[in-house]
């Protein structure tokens, strides 16, 4: 391969940089081999971070074919890692052989907390190392806080409302606003994803919101908004989309379907990185979160099926909770494994994202014209 990107100028390096260019690739080739590599580390690496030497050092010991482009090795420098970085590691016979992350001492709160989040989230001690030396709170996790802050404050201006906390759904004028999804007003898209700021009580909304800080944060703090928002974003509009094809007179309202997307993907990427996972005691927090889910979950089948307060409308589904699964095991999984590799160059993450685009258009189509076909007889407007 050939590293096309321009040399920096040298007033612009660091001397590591700078010895790069003037000593061990005069010609700049864009390449030096490993050994001259190793050499370089050996003169300058006094500079450098302990645990970002020990990235480039392995990085060296695991490139099959004795060089290392200059690309790789300023992106490593600059914090950007290269998709190449796991296949070089995971090739390379080295194991890092510095302290573990978890035995440093000395650190303050956040750093101690940015430790605890990357033991959480991360199977990997180089990519708990790597994520501890780049993480700067800049940008804090603003997402879920601000998608949580609104959903209570929404709740709560309609607690006050409608002047009721607990099961607000049995109120007349719950489902009159314009937020929850309602099959005879799904022509007004806004509500297959506006649904998530209403919950049918104070119970259902302190599950979800409980389980949304405590897992979307930390997700969020290692893998960023962009991510953790298309899991959740992707798991709100399947949550309503699978009750309008699967549930079809039913209305939905919570934030399930996104909150399941994020615990389903992570519960999943412990199990599949079980040895990986050094978390505290995740047997039982496993065990925790299964019978939180099942506890929610249970709430909303028996919510769906118990005699509605004004009929012919029924209660809310709970179809949303299993299609925030669906997107959760599959979409989301592949996001939370590709800690650092760019997801549009994983070809298992454009598979499924290809085949959740294409269920999304089968809804849609579902939504036009199945209604009328089937005759199905659904509850007026409220």
């Amino acid at each position: 391969p050939f590293c096309s990107d321009r040399l920096p100028s040298a007033p612009q390096c660091s001397s590591l940089e700078q010895s790069w260019t003037w000593m061990y690739d005069p010609e700049n080739s864009g390449f030096i081999s490993t050994e001259r590599f190793r050499d370089l580390l050996a003169t300058h690496g006094s500079e450098l971070d302990p645990h970002k030497l020990e990235v480039l050092l392995a990085l060296a010991d695991g490139n099959s074919d004795g060089k290392i482009c200059y690309q790789d090795f300023v992106n490593l420098m600059s914090n950007k890692r290269s998709n190449s970085f796991r296949r070089a590691i995971l090739q390379g016979s080295r194991q890092l052989k510095g302290c573990s992350l978890r035995d440093e001492v000395g650190l303050g709160l956040s750093q101690r907390l940015v430790r605890h989040v990357a033991y959480e989230t991360l199977p990997r001690e180089v990519d708990r190392k790597w994520y501890f030396d780049s993480y700067t709170y800049c940008p804090p996790p603003w997402f879920i806080l601000a998608i949580t802050i609104a959903e209570v404050a929404v709740f709560m201006y309609y607690g006050i409302q409608l002047d009721r906390l607990v099961l607000q759904v049995s109120s007349p004028s719950f489902l009159k606003s314009p937020l929850p999804y309602h099959p005879q007003l799904r022509a007004q898209a806004w509500r297959y994803f506006s649904y998530i700021f209403m919950h049918t009580g104070i119970e259902h909304l302190s599950l979800n919101m409980a389980m949304q800080l405590l897992v979307g944060v930390p997700l969020e703090m290692v893998h960023g908004a962009l991510r953790i928002g298309l899991i959740y974003v992707c798991g709100v509009l399947a949550g309503s989309l699978a009750v309008s094809v699967t549930d079809m007179t039913a209305p939905v309202v919570g934030s399930s379907g996104g909150v399941y997307a994020l615990v389903s993907a992570h519960l999943a990427n412990v199990v599949m990185n079980w040895s990986g996972m050094k978390c505290q005691f995740k047997l039982f927090r496993m065990a925790m979160a299964l019978v939180c889910m099942s506890v929610e979950f249970g709430r909303a089948v028996w919510l769906r099926f118990y005699p509605p307060a004004f009929p012919p409308c029924p209660n809310p589904s709970f179809v949303a909770h299993l299609g925030g699964v669906l997107v959760g095991l599959t979409l989301g999984v592949v996001v939370l494994q590709n800690y650092e590799q760019r997801l549009q160059e994983q070809s298992l993450f454009w598979i499924f994202f290809c085949v959740y685009t294409l269920f999304v258009l089968c809804a849609v189509f579902w939504n036009v014209f199945a209604y009328s076909l089937l005759d199905v007889r659904i509850p007026p407007a409220p």
